[in-house]
């Protein structure tokens, strides 16, 4: 990784320009970051899995060492105060001597009460950003998590470095791995619990490193769009196969979803090849100045041209989008941004102060209305999927005459498709990182 390391200089300059630039807007000295506190379960002395602050995790990539903290200022050097205790019940992290630690001038914590004397003694010009405000009053900040900051940072969140880019990549090629053992697993008549195991095998994840919790849907579960069961047995009979997992590199996120047919061969089959068509072709029509919510309509125009062609709905394309039939079959949006969260956040803002962007009208849930531009990462992921909740709602309406309710019925076994892309919008061309790593 010596390339990420030579492109490190490089990405803490731009964190610290932009922090240089909001600072003076603010009339702050500084901020003050917090990776956040491990959450103790209710009546119980375990803890949940730690989840970073994602605005700690951007400066360095700590994303498993609660009790830390970050002093910036846009122009000095920046201080880490690094959480390493005396403990012999759990492991301790080593101290840092990373690629990134020459960037920082590091104080070791022992205890997380004693925090205060790292940090600013004034704190009245400095923000504190993090979850626990509790903390931040204790401590005795009156700056908390400024909406003008976090509009600022989430806002330009979406403009990746080259070191972030390489991250996403790795990532990427990681969730490859991943997804083609899962492929093999599913082939092999495995259950959803053991296609679930030959992923983080093979992704060398253990459950808790996913950047969300993977869906391994067969059959008829590919219907459920936030689908984490895991059923520990094999159905008797293996028809239809949805991933979508990820994989995490540095705090940087891959989201990636595939379909599979079993047979390969039939008209489900056949749909997830003409879904995959409009997906890549989708990918393709990502250009600077476009706004994302012109692709989501887009969409829904490719989406409503299937159901016209399978004779799923026995209406034109044009008259099954403009009676709002498509919704019932592709109910989320077509993507969102993607970096060091999986959602990254900015996706809704047309400028640096937090202006809303509005989404097209007739579709108020998506996570992306921005207008796309060059630096940005996209997730691409439209859907085609026949649940029984939104179909028996269809159901009662006057559409119902234009659906032919047999095919339906023949297709509900299969649940659904999705297919999903991370995709890097570059000055004169797209870059699609999964795709380039040739998982089909």
């Amino acid at each position: 990784m010596e390339k990420l390391a030579g492109l490190y200089a490089e990405h803490i300059a731009t964190l610290q320009k932009r922090t240089r630039v909001i600072l003076e807007r603010q009339g702050l000295d500084g901020l003050v970051i917090h990776s956040g506190q491990a959450k103790r379960q209710f009546l119980d002395d375990m803890y949940y899995p730690f989840k970073v602050n994602p605005h700690f995790k951007a400066w360095l990539p700590v994303i498993d060492n609660p009790h830390s903290w970050l002093v910036v200022n846009g122009n000095d050097k920046p201080k880490l105060v690094f959480y390493r205790p005396v403990d012999f019940w759990h492991k301790v992290p080593d101290e840092p001597n990373d690629f990134w630690a020459e960037y920082f001038d590091i104080e070791l914590l022992v205890q997380p009460d004693q925090v205060e004397k790292f940090l600013p003694y004034d704190k009245a010009t400095y923000a504190y950003i993090g979850e626990y405000l509790e903390v931040a009053q204790a401590l005795g900040f009156t700056h908390m998590n400024p909406e003008p900051v976090l509009n600022f940072f989430h806002y330009h969140r979406a403009y990746k470095t080259n070191y972030e880019l390489v991250c996403l990549r790795e990532a990427n090629r990681l969730a490859v791995l991943g997804h083609t053992a899962a492929k093999e697993a599913f082939y092999a008549k495995a259950s959803e619990y053991d296609i679930q195991h030959a992923y983080l095998m093979a992704t060398h994840h253990a459950e808790n490193d996913t950047p969300y919790g993977n869906i391994v849907a067969l059959n008829e579960n590919c219907a459920i769009l936030h689908y984490t069961h895991f059923n520990r047995h094999a159905p008797a009979t293996h028809r239809s196969f949805l991933i979508d997992a990820g994989a995490n590199f540095h705090g940087y996120a891959a989201d990636i979803t595939r379909t599979y047919d079993f047979a390969r061969s039939g008209e489900f089959h056949e749909l997830i090849v003409a879904m995959d068509e409009h997906q890549i072709a989708l990918g393709k029509a990502l250009a600077p100045g476009k706004l994302y919510g012109e692709l989501h309509l887009d969409c829904h125009q490719r989406v409503a041209e299937v159901l016209s062609r399978f004779n799923i709905v026995n209406l034109s394309a044009d008259d099954i989008v403009s009676k709002g039939i498509t919704s019932t079959f592709f109910p989320h949006g077509l993507g969102h941004h993607l970096g060091l969260q999986v959602h990254d956040m900015g996706g809704f803002m047309a400028d640096e102060s937090g202006t809303h962007q509005a989404p097209p009208e007739g579709h108020p849930f998506l996570r992306c209305t921005r207008r796309i531009e060059a630096g940005q990462v996209f997730t691409i992921e439209p859907g085609l999927y026949f649940i029984d909740s939104l179909l028996g709602d269809l159901k009662a309406t006057d559409n119902a005459q234009y659906i032919n309710w047999k095919k339906v019925d023949a297709l509900r076994p299969f649940g659904g498709i999705r297919i999903e892309d991370n995709i890097i919008v570059h000055d004169s061309h797209l870059e699609n990182m999964t795709r380039d790593l040739k998982l089909d």
